[in-house]
């Protein structure tokens, strides 16, 4: 099964050059995200819509459009073509990665077409008959996003994904592009670790690194939002802290010589899709300079690593990891382990 997802700023020509891409590749079928974007509008509380300014932003979003696909693939096979403007990588990671979980192969491809051409067509772009002001409105919403377009393109973007350079092709000759590239091998699939989804309650292990400055180790995961501590899931038969450690060697090269001192114990309630386990830290102490010049990272599994202060790790953590993180630390000043519940100390 395979997504072969079509990138590129509002207006560049994603849907038109998908419709024309599925006459192109055999068993294929086209998967537009917008109608679930249409569809929350109908299952939403107004309320909890208004709250965001982009659809993307609300996890159910996300979550379903990943559970669409998957369902799409189950039923047809084949090919699945998705037209559908991804600007922030934390979104890509969480999408393609939970892709990835379910061994569905995504090839990313990015419409670049000139901004000069992009905001010629923007202008020309057809809105929605039904939709009041819809004219003007997708218009300006287009314009308004050429923006963070350029800045996903400075940081992340044009690396992640295969480009295309549109601005002279029309969209049957853009779709002829990438159906050549795609069956010639020249855009393979995304080099995105394939973490199987927990079927259960998980035990995950995590260690604690620092720098002389007492700066924490994090490594960002390919496959996931926010950034994360060296770690993973413990397991059948593995002790936690030894899992800690192989899993450290795996992620980052470093081997430790002695068994990490536990931290906390944390318990995460489940949350669907996730159902949540225990998460364990350990301190695996002081790297010398030398030890954390040799970080070495493995590709498809994470893509930087970084020393954080406990202020820089506020921003770079999920609300729970952090949580996770700052009441480690205050273990690790007081010599003794703590335990808690969804990040929260009891007892």
């Amino acid at each position: 099964m395979t997504v072969v997802w079509i990138n590129g700023a509002f207006g560049a020509g994603k849907t038109t050059t998908a419709r024309e891409l599925i006459e192109l590749i055999p068993n294929s079928a086209l998967f537009d995200p917008e109608v679930i974007g249409g569809a929350l509008t109908h299952l939403l509380p107004p309320k909890h819509l208004a709250e965001v300014g982009d659809f993307q932003d609300l996890p159910i979003w996300r979550r379903l459009v990943v559970d669409t696909a998957a369902a799409m693939l189950a039923e047809l096979g084949g090919t699945l073509v998705v037209p559908m403007t991804l600007l922030r990588q934390e979104y890509r990671d969480e999408i393609f990665g939970a892709l990835a979980a379910r061994r569905i192969a995504v090839h990313h491809l990015l419409l670049a077409p000139a901004e000069t051409i992009l905001r010629e067509r923007i202008a020309g772009r057809e809105a929605p008959p039904d939709a009041p002001d819809g004219e003007i409105r997708t218009r300006q919403w287009s314009y308004d996003h050429i923006e963070p377009y350029r800045a996903a393109l400075a940081s992340w973007l044009t690396a992640d994904a295969h480009p295309v350079d549109t601005s002279d092709l029309t969209p049957y000759e853009t779709a002829v592009r990438i159906a050549e590239a795609v069956g010639s091998g020249a855009v393979p699939a995304c080099d995105i670790v394939q973490t199987p989804e927990p079927t259960a309650e998980t035990l995950a292990a995590g260690v604690l690194l620092f720098d002389e400055q007492d700066r924490v180790l994090l490594v960002d995961p390919t496959y996931k939002p926010g950034w994360e501590f060296p770690g993973g899931v413990v397991e059948r038969g593995e002790a936690p802290a030894r899992a800690g450690m192989r899993e450290v060697a795996e992620e980052t090269g470093i081997r430790l010589q002695e068994v990490p001192r536990l931290l906390v114990v944390d318990w995460e309630r489940p949350a669907p899709p996730g159902f949540g386990g225990l998460r364990l830290l350990f301190d695996g102490g002081r790297l010398e300079p030398g030890e954390a010049s040799r970080v070495l990272l493995p590709g498809p599994e994470l893509r930087a690593w970084r020393f954080a202060t406990e202020e820089e790790a506020a921003g770079m953590l999920p609300p729970v990891r952090y949580e996770r993180l700052r009441w480690a630390l205050r273990a690790r000043e007081r010599g003794s382990a703590l335990y808690l519940e969804a990040g929260v100390p009891v007892g």
